[in-house]
């Protein structure tokens, strides 16, 4: 049954943008403030106050539609959207109706393309917090600067809409537009969702999901009302447009409110902020600004140094460690050997909150270190580990500890004779077809040199042994 249907998966995605002060005062943005401490006359809407419109927000969201290859305006306007809420001191939203800043842009998730509609400036409401006998109200977040980004309805699973939400924030992130720490709620989304029959052109009628900060929450949300409404429509009901909460905890959705139209909310021109010109000089000042983004570097990585896709796609998730990877790449003759380490490693030790501070000379000497044979993958690896901590130096490190391999063809070939003439059982089952059974020679080979032989070549002595006997 629900496999006839599929979901149709649109999302918004609202990011915090990377200012020191509020879009429309001067208020401070810092996250964590105590609460009511970052407010003022502006952002609390009290009656004669005027907004004061940011220049940084307004560049950082030109810099998001670049990014995404969207259209940037050469004239635009902000407006006012109505709606009554204790969150929102002023009982309206300055936002951006009829003519966003950005629009028709778009990601590229593996193969496939999901369109971007448009990119809006608007300002964040303030934070309810609610106790068992009272709802408290922090105004600190007012006025925060956002860009909400919305895309077309393309996407048709959760894993769809995990990859286009991974894809935009590591975007944002290079483009150094948000942190989008989504714990801190600097990068949230809201997931509209319908379903539809395969085949079917017809979207249906969609609900929509509040305000998720998580990618693995909005996998289980889109999971559960996705089965929620194939269930609805299959039993005879009919789908409501309306707004749902996603409860982390049970994994399940809940209504919390009609949902609303845009005549709802009464929009219309912001009275206080002049319209806005945008100049070509501006768009080109900003689009030199973007660096290198993931998908460009991706390209390079697999072209220039052979690097297989999908690992250059684990590199280039965060810029700090493509960045490191890049600098460290030019310094080594084995870049694969350097992108497994980074794989393998770094990756692992950095998150995404973390900038790398392992050195990039040091990172290539190791990497020669373990292409060249001179010493075992494995001893690289717990280098890499110590350099993620403090920086030393590799070569001094190499010998004090004596981790270089035993490379020596001959004595190699002596060591494995003498494992493979008490290793009777395990040759008759290799010449049997157990490849398998090989491990227990080089087993007993890396006894005998403490694990300093090269494995790699004492596995193709062994082998040539073996198929003489």
């Amino acid at each position: 049954m629900i496999n006839d249907y599929e979901a149709v998966i649109g999302l918004e995605v609202h990011v915090e943008l990377k200012t020191k002060t509020k879009i429309f005062c001067s208020c401070k943005t810092d996250f964590g403030a105590n609460p009511n401490t970052q407010c003022c006359p502006v952002c609390m809407g009290m009656p004669g106050t005027l907004p004061v419109l940011n220049r940084r927000a307004v560049e950082l969201a030109i810099k998001a539609g670049l990014a995404t290859g969207c259209e940037i305006a050469s004239y635009t306007k902000f407006d006012r959207k109505n709606y009554f809420y204790p969150d929102l001191p002023k009982a309206y939203q300055i936002s951006q109706y009829d003519m966003p800043l950005c629009k028709n842009g778009n990601i590229d998730i593996g193969e496939k393309q999901i369109g971007i509609t448009r990119i809006h400036l608007e300002e964040d409401a303030g934070k309810l917090l609610h106790g068992e006998k009272c709802t408290l109200i922090d105004y600190n977040r007012c006025g925060i600067p956002l860009i909400e980004i919305v895309s077309e309805p393309d996407m048709r699973s959760a894993d769809e809409a995990v990859a286009y939400l991974k894809k935009l924030r590591s975007i944002m992130l290079y483009a150094d537009i948000s942190d989008c720490k989504m714990n801190e709620g600097s990068f949230r989304c809201d997931v509209n969702l319908s379903v539809r029959k395969k085949g079917s052109m017809d979207l249906g009628t969609r609900t929509e999901m509040k305000n998720i900060n998580s990618f693995q929450f909005v996998a289980k949300a889109i999971e559960y009302e996705f089965a929620r409404q194939v269930q609805l429509v299959e039993s005879g009901g009919t789908v409501t447009q309306e707004t749902r909460r996603f409860d982390e905890e049970s994994g399940t959705t809940a209504a919390m409110r009609t949902k609303e139209n845009a005549n709802d909310y009464r929009y219309f021109p912001e009275p206080d902020i002049s319209p806005l010109a945008i100049t070509n000089q501006l768009k080109n000042e900003l689009a030199s600004q973007i660096p290198t983004l993931p998908d460009e570097r991706v390209k390079l990585y697999s072209e220039k140094y052979g690097i297989r896709t999908e690992d250059a796609l684990v590199i280039t998730a965060q810029r700090s460690i493509a960045d490191c990877f890049e600098v460290s790449a030019r310094l080594t003759s084995h870049p694969v050997t350097l992108s497994n380490l980074f794989i393998g490693e770094i990756v692992k030790i950095y998150s995404d909150e973390n900038c790398l501070t392992a050195v990039p000379t040091s990172l290539a000497a190791v990497a020669d270190m373990a292409g060249g044979g001179k010493i075992s993958f494995s001893a690289a690896k717990q280098l890499v580990r110590e350099l993620c901590q403090s920086d030393f130096d590799v070569n001094r490190a190499v010998a004090e500890r004596e981790l270089e391999q035993i490379n020596d063809v001959q004595l190699l070939t002596e060591l494995a004779n003498k494992a493979l003439a008490s290793s009777a059982k395990a040759v008759v089952d290799y010449k049997n077809g157990k490849k398998g059974a090989i491990k227990s020679v080089v087993g007993a080979v890396m006894g005998m040199t403490k694990g300093k032989a090269n494995g790699e070549l004492l596995q193709q002595i062994l082998t040539e042994l073996i198929e003489k006997m």
